[in-house]
């Protein structure tokens, strides 16, 4: 059946779900406020190509009846048409406390998947569509007065025009704002300038481009050339994170299209030509398994960042460094 995310409530009973679209962001909040709060630690995740990696470990865990791990909620992510003759098979059998979210990308509305999904009745499909800028604005206000941050109807509308309709985007920014502020009470127009226009911040923006497309020499060069803070380790970290998110979708695209030039043509929000050659090796040294691997290592040096400020650009050069290294 097909659903809308402010109806799901009704239908909550429902054992497997299918998330797609654009919006990655609104799916990752729908999962950790609507369904994770119901199943504690019993959240285990699995991209689909593990899954296919050992088809029988994944059937032996999803069906497993552990004392301890009666109630089980089950993410897929990079759910594809594969993967849609084990759902026939898993809707029969799964247990009423276990339940499954495929995250998706877009999906043709030809899908098989998809249209499984959508005419089952005990399956439930929700399309994830960019947001508009009022729930942008909204989200962003919320976020402020959460945090007790004074902030003017200018920055918001910068914030939110710099989101380009995309939840993630905005939330993305809005924890780089968080990692800048510490202690503050107040943000200046000017601070959101300098934190989330990577156009502005020329040598932030070149540095974790040249570094994902291998250029080893150049990456050195800038680290050289500049001399960064603690806040710009932050706001590093997190451009390396939006920009390997963004590589993780065009490998993704990359397997419908067959074509690195027709997958940067066709990418959204658009790739500019002066970055076309840097994002192209950027797609050609970073296969979409790298690429998780590598937001997995991201996280794990952010965190590390934020507990030893003091040798926070040692720990992020070492991380540049050897993420600059050539495959070969």
């Amino acid at each position: 059946m097909i659903l809308k995310t402010y109806n799901l409530n009704e239908n909550i009973d429902a054992k497997i779900f299918l998330f797609h679209g654009v919006n990655d962001g609104q799916k990752e909040e729908l999962v950790e406020n609507k369904f994770k709060p119901m199943f504690g630690d019993n959240v285990f995740k699995y991209y689909e190509k593990e899954i296919f990696n050992d088809v029988e470990n994944f059937y032996n865990q999803i069906l497993s009846r552990s004392f301890f791990e009666k109630n089980k909620l089950i993410i897929i992510k990079d759910a594809s048409e594969k993967i849609k003759d084990h759902i026939e098979i898993l809707k029969e059998k799964i247990f009423d406390d276990i339940k499954i979210i495929l995250i998706s990308n877009i999906l043709d509305k030809k899908s098989k998947l998809r249209n499984l999904f959508e005419k089952d009745d005990d399956l439930v499909s929700i399309a994830f569509y960019n947001d508009n800028n009022q729930t942008l604005s909204s989200i962003s206000k919320s976020f402020f007065l959460k945090k007790k941050i004074s902030i003017s109807q200018e920055s918001i509308n910068l914030l939110v025009n710099r989101a380009c309709g995309e939840r993630k985007s905005l939330n993305n920014e809005l924890q780089k704002i968080e990692s800048f502020l510490l202690n503050k009470n107040k943000i200046s127009i000017e601070d959101i300038h300098a934190l989330t226009n990577l156009s502005e911040n020329y040598s932030i923006n070149e540095l974790v481009d040249n570094c994902l497309a291998k250029n080893r020499a150049k990456t050195i060069y800038i680290l050289n050339e500049n001399n960064f803070s603690f806040e710009d380790a932050i706001i590093i970290i997190r451009t390396f994170l939006i920009k390997t998110k963004r590589l993780i979708k065009l490998n993704q695209s990359l397997q419908i299209n067959k074509s690195i030039d027709k997958t940067i043509v066709n990418f959204k929000p658009p790739i500019f030509w002066k970055d076309k050659e840097l994002v192209k090796n950027q797609i050609k040294n970073w296969t979409l398994d790298k690429t998780h691997k590598l937001i997995e290592e991201i996280d794990k040096v952010e965190l590390n960042i934020k507990k030893n400020s003091i040798n926070s650009l040692n720990i992020l050069f070492d991380f540049i460094l050897n993420t600059s290294k050539s495959n070969n």
